[in-house]
């Protein structure tokens, strides 16, 4: 009898403790707080509407189209160009503003959008592309 309560004392913090940390092992999905930090960071993804800034020059409309898919690059701190995402061209807002839907990658405000020798900088202020 003393083998089995001294085997149930010593056994018993051990499963208990065993339990407890496998239960931490699993939290809540981050989802919704990572995509609430990301709204508020500027960054959107795929699905999510953009604003580009352009010049409003000719040459802007006449290589931009309506439906185009345009590719999305970042400047790193060695100021090279990488790839970060593609944005498809809804419409034009206006004389300076493209309206856009990210159809790939993570795209956010300061990268810039190219196509040909043209470009566009990606804004954060939506209400400029009503």
């Amino acid at each position: 009898m003393k083998k089995r309560s001294w085997f149930l004392v010593v056994l018993f913090p051990l499963v208990v403790v065993g339990i407890s940390l496998r239960a931490d092992a699993v939290s809540p999905s981050p989802v919704p707080e990572e995509r609430a930090e990301k709204a508020a960071k500027g960054i959107r993804e795929k699905g999510e509407l953009v604003c580009l800034f352009q010049s409003g020059t000719e040459d802007v409309k006449k290589t931009i189209n309506v439906h185009d898919v345009i590719v999305v690059f970042r400047e790193g701190p060695k100021h090279d160009l990488r790839e970060v995402g593609k944005v498809k061209v809804l419409s034009y807002a206006g004389d300076d503003y493209i309206k856009g839907v990210v159809m790939e990658g993570e795209v956010q405000s300061g990268d810039i959008a190219k196509k040909g020798d043209v470009a566009g900088l990606v804004i954060s202020s939506e209400d400029k592309c009503r």
